[in-house]
C-alpha cells in the first residue's frame, strides 16, 4: 500500500459521502483521516514511488522528514475540523472539505512539479465551495475572486514548470535558484498562495466569507501547503527574509482597526506566515526547523481561534466586535478555550507558539539579521495585541452586549478541546515536536533569557493595550470598511474598463458618423454626375448598402481594437 498516495483516501472517500446519512456519514468522515494518519506512520522516511507517463518520470510519493511533519499535522487538522463540523448536513461542504484536505496532503508528498500542480489546482477548486456554501451574494463574488487568484497561481506554476523542464530537462521538485524565468514563475506561484505582501488580499477577502466550519478548514491547508513548497523549493533565498519581515509587520495595523473578528484572525494569519517565510529565507537547519515547528503549532492555535469565533458566529449570528461583549456569561467553555488559543499565538511560555517561534527568532539573531530580529520582536508584541488580547476581550469581556446565546454545540467544544490540549501539550513537552522536525534539534526554549525576554515583551504589550484603552486612544470597534491594497485594483480596474469601453463607443459613434457623411457625399456627387433619372437616384437601396458596408467596417475595427 506504499504506492497509494497519502491523501488520496480522503479524495476517494469524498465520493462516497452522498450515499451515507447522519451519524454513519460522520463516522465514515472521521475514519478517513484516522486511517490516513495510521498509514502515514507506517511509511518509511526516504521512500519514493515513481511512474512514467508520456515520457515524463513522475514521483507522486516522495517521503522525507519535512513532508512527514506536514503530513502529520494536516491529518490532525482534518480530524479536528471534521469533528467541529459534525453538526453539518451539507453534502457539498462535506465533499469539498474532504477533497480539499486530501489534495493538500497529496501536495506535500509530491516529488515532481507536475504532480504538485495537479494537487495545487485541486486545493483551489475544492476549497472555493467552502466559501460559496455561505449562500450569499457577497460570498459568491468573493469565491469567484478567490478562485481566479488560486487558479492563476496554478497557471503560473504550470508555466514555470514547462520553462524549467525545457531549461533543465527535469521536473523534480527540489531546490531552485532564482536565475531563470521558470523558477521565478514558480516562486511567484508559491508567493500568491503564501499571501506575500500585495498578493495577500485574497486571504482577508475569502476567509471571513466562508462558512463557520469552512473557515477552519481554510486556515489549515492552503497557506501551509505554500509554506511547505517554499521550504522545499527556495530554502536560503535571502529575498524571503525581507518579504517575511514585511509580512509580520504590516498586518498588525490592519488587525488593530478591523471590526470583523474573523478578518482580524485572517490578518493575524498573514502575520504568522511571515515568521515562517523568514525562517525559509534564512535557510539554516535551525531556521527551517523553526518554520516547520511554527507551521505545526500555527495550524493548531489558529484553528482553535477560528473555531471559537465560529462558535460565536454560529450562536449569535454576528462576528462584529462592535456587536459583541459579555459572552463569557453564557459561553464560558468557549471563552476559556479561546484564551488558550490566544495564549498560544501570543507565545506565552508553556504554550505551543513559544517553543516554535523562539526557534525562528533565535536563528535570525544567530545569522546576524538584527534589523529583522527587531521587526520580529515588534511583530510578536503586535500579535499579542490584536489576537492575544483583542479577540477574547472584544468577543467575551468588553461592554455587555446583552446577548445570552447558548454554549457552543458539544462537537464544537470537543474539537476545540482537542486543539487546546495539543497547544498545551506541545508547549509543556516540546521535545515531542522537536523529535519529528526535519533536522536534529539542539535547542532549549526554556532558558531564563528566553522566558524572561518573552514575558517582558508580553507585559509591555499588555500595558500598552491597557493604557490605550483607558486613554481612549485605542481605535474603537466601529462598523466600517477598512481599505487594503486590493482596493486599488478592485476600485480602479472596473472604472478603467468602463472608461475604455466608453472611449471605444465614442470612437465607434464618431467613425460611423464620419463614414456615413462620406457615403452621403459620395452618393450626392454620383447623382449630380449621372442625373436625377439614373438608377443611382434610388437612394434607399444605395443608403441601405452603404449602411451595411459601414457596419461591417466598424465591426472589424472594434474587434481589432478589443482583441
Amino acid at each position: 500500500m506504499s504506492e497509494f498516495p497519502p491523501g488520496l483516501i480522503l479524495v476517494l472517500g469524498a465520493l462516497v459521502i452522498p450515499f451515507l446519512k447522519g451519524s454513519i456519514r460522520n463516522l465514515f468522515m472521521i475514519i478517513l483521516p484516522v486511517f490516513g494518519l495510521l498509514g502515514l506512520l507506517a511509511i518509511e522516511d526516504g521512500y519514493t514511488f515513481t511512474i512514467n507517463i508520456l515520457g515524463l518520470q513522475l514521483t507522486p510519493v516522495r517521503v522525507d522528514r519535512l513532508s512527514l511533519l506536514f503530513g502529520y499535522i494536516f491529518h490532525i487538522a482534518a480530524i479536528i475540523s471534521i469533528i467541529y463540523a459534525f453538526h453539518l448536513r451539507d453534502t457539498v461542504q462535506q465533499i469539498a472539505a474532504l477533497m480539499y484536505a486530501g489534495t493538500a496532503i497529496g501536495g506535500i508528498f509530491a516529488g515532481d512539479l507536475v504532480s504538485l500542480f495537479v494537487y495545487w489546482e485541486g486545493t483551489a477548486i475544492s476549497s472555493v465551495f467552502l466559501i460559496w456554501s455561505s449562500n450569499t451574494h457577497e460570498s459568491f463574488k468573493t469565491g469567484m475572486r478567490y478562485l481566479l487568484i488560486q487558479v492563476g497561481s496554478g497557471v503560473l506554476l504550470l508555466a514555470g514548470t514547462i520553462l524549467y523542464y525545457k531549461q533543465s530537462g527535469t521536473i523534480v521538485f527540489n531546490k531552485f535558484e532564482l536565475t531563470e524565468i521558470g523558477p521565478i514563475l514558480i516562486f511567484v506561484a508559491f508567493g500568491i498562495k503564501a499571501a506575500f505582501p500585495l498578493l495577500h488580499n485574497w486571504l482577508q477577502d475569502a476567509y471571513p466569507q466562508a462558512t463557520v466550519t469552512g473557515t477552519v478548514f481554510l486556515s489549515a491547508f492552503t497557506t501551509k501547503l505554500a509554506i511547505y513548497a517554499l521550504a522545499r523549493g527556495f530554502p536560503g533565498t535571502e529575498l524571503l527574509i525581507w518579504i517575511g519581515a514585511i509580512m509580520t509587520a504590516f498586518p498588525i495595523f490592519y488587525a488593530v482597526i478591523e471590526n470583523d473578528l474573523r478578518r482580524v484572525l485572517a490578518y493575524s494569519l498573514n502575520n504568522q506566515l511571515g515568521f515562517m517565510v523568514v525562517g525559509v529565507g534564512i535557510g539554516t537547519e535551525l531556521s527551517l526547523n523553526g518554520t516547520a515547528a511554527h507551521a505545526f503549532s500555527h495550524i493548531l492555535y489558529k484553528a482553535l481561534l477560528f473555531m471559537s469565533m465560529g462558535a460565536v458566529l454560529y450562536r449569535t449570528g454576528t462576528i462584529k466586535g462592535s456587536e459583541l461583549g459579555g459572552l463569557y456569561k453564557s459561553m464560558p467553555y468557549t471563552t476559556g478555550l479561546c484564551i488558550i488559543g490566544a495564549a498560544s499565538i501570543s507565545a506565552f511560555p508553556l504554550f505551543s507558539g513559544f517553543i516554535s517561534k523562539s526557534l525562528i527568532i533565535t536563528a535570525t539573531a544567530v545569522e546576524g539579521y538584527w534589523g529583522v530580529w527587531l521587526v520580529l520582536l515588534f511583530a510578536s508584541a503586535g500579535v499579542f495585541h490584536h489576537s492575544g488580547i483583542k479577540i477574547p476581550y472584544f468577543a467575551f469581556f468588553q461592554h455587555d452586549s446583552g446577548k445570552r446565546p447558548e454554549e457552543a454545540p458539544l462537537n464544537m467544544l470537543i474539537a476545540m478541546s482537542l486543539a487546546a490540549f495539543l497547544c498545551i501539550a506541545v508547549g509543556v513537552y516540546p521535545q515531542a515536536l522537536y523529535n519529528i522536525l526535519p533536522y536534529e534539534v539542539n535547542f532549549q526554549p526554556y532558558t531564563t533569557t528566553h522566558v524572561v525576554t518573552q514575558l517582558q515583551l508580553l507585559l509591555f504589550s499588555a500595558l500598552a493595550f491597557g493604557w490605550l484603552m483607558r486613554s481612549g486612544l485605542y481605535p474603537p470597534e466601529l462598523k466600517s470598511t477598512n481599505l487594503d491594497f486590493d482596493w486599488s485594483y478592485r476600485y480602479f480596474i472596473p472604472r478603467l474598463l468602463e472608461k475604455l469601453v466608453s472611449i471605444i463607443v465614442l470612437i465607434d459613434r464618431k467613425l460611423r458618423e464620419y463614414l456615413l457623411k462620406m457615403t452621403n457625399n459620395f452618393i450626392a456627387e454620383i447623382r449630380r454626375y449621372y442625373g436625377a433619372g439614373s438608377w443611382f437616384s434610388d437612394t434607399t437601396s444605395i443608403g441601405n448598402s452603404a449602411t451595411l458596408l459601414v457596419g461591417f467596417l466598424v465591426a472589424i475595427i472594434i474587434i481589432t481594437w478589443v482583441f
